[in-house]
């Protein structure tokens, strides 16, 4: 029997429970075949870290034009610039779309002050990050992350499918059960290529002033100085307004 499709105005999730399924990709597969079945308009907003990097491989098997946007803030390492030409070369028919922020870092040093991030990163994540997406999932009904259950308390009860109040739309999260050794084990198996600065300590990589060396495999290298470990795109609070 065909499930009903799911909309964030009728959501209701068609995973019962998110239980961890048998196979080798731990539901991840099957999650991502119903998604491009169920979504035409589905986008992988991807930050092309290693869970990134396995879900690009997953997804080119189940649709080898999907849309996949990265949040180019013009922040980045050049190292994460390095492997998204790496990325295109190995999946040609992937749609890749750089989405840039509305004002240069120029133009928000003028409105702003320079070095935005180091007195409220918070605003300098929505301007780089969180608008660019909302802008790019406009009239969409749904997109994908890499998020996973291990990474962070705050992602610890992330489902396989969430209707996302930030976005107001439906969030798809194939690798919710992945750990962090399941991760590199997909990776090196597939001979796939990732971000070399994995290979210095950096787990999380995000924009060169607000990514430090990590103390363990989550994001405790992200803001350090700050209580901060989310840029705001997976956080609302109770009233579902956005925070990070």
């Amino acid at each position: 029997m065909k499930q009903p499709f799911v909309t964030y105005q009728s959501f209701e999730n068609p995973f019962k429970g998110d239980q961890l399924k048998d196979d080798d990709t731990k539901g991840a597969e099957e999650v991502i075949r119903w998604a491009y079945t169920q979504y035409e308009d589905l986008v992988y907003a991807c930050s092309f870290g290693a869970e990134g990097i396995v879900l690009i491989d997953l997804i080119s098997k189940e649709k080898p034009d999907a849309e996949v946007v990265f949040l180019d803030t013009d922040l980045h390492f050049q190292e994460t610039y390095q492997l998204i030409e790496k990325v295109k070369k190995r999946y040609p028919k992937l749609n890749i779309r750089m989405i840039k922020p509305e004002i240069t870092l120029e133009e928000q040093a003028g409105q702003y002050g320079s070095a935005l991030w180091k007195r409220n990163p918070d605003q300098c994540c929505y301007i780089r990050k969180i608008k660019p997406l909302e802008d790019a999932l406009r009239g969409r009904t749904a997109w994908m992350s890499g998020l996973r259950r291990e990474q962070s308390p705050s992602r610890q009860k992330t489902n396989f499918v969430n209707k996302d109040e930030r976005f107001k739309s439906i969030k798809v999260c194939p690798l919710i059960h992945w750990s962090w050794a399941d991760v590199w084990q997909y990776i090196r198996l597939n001979r796939l290529d990732y971000n070399e600065l994995h290979d210095q300590n950096y787990p999380s990589v995000g924009c060169i002033p607000c990514t430090a060396p990590a103390d363990d495999d989550g994001r405790t290298g992200r803001w350090k100085g700050f209580n901060k470990s989310e840029c705001g795109l997976h956080t609302t609070d109770s009233l579902g307004e956005e925070h990070s």
